[in-house]
């Protein structure tokens, strides 16, 4: 997990990178539904999901 500040609007974010080429069939599905998951939370206590979005010099999955 990195903080991270987008530059275009100085917002602060946690940035979480999974990297898939470790993971067998099964941890790279729980990978992605755990990003759907979060990315269906809308609740005043939990920071909302921003993006995701896949590297491929590194083969991970990133997501805000």
């Amino acid at each position: 997990m990195y903080k991270v500040l987008r530059i275009a609007d100085q917002t602060e974010y946690a940035l979480k990178r999974v990297k898939m080429s470790n993971l067998n069939e099964k941890e790279r599905e729980n990978a992605l539904n755990e990003i759907r998951i979060i990315a269906s939370i809308r609740h005043p206590n939990v920071i909302c999901y921003k993006e995701a979005f896949w590297e491929n010099n590194s083969n991970s999955l990133w997501s805000t």
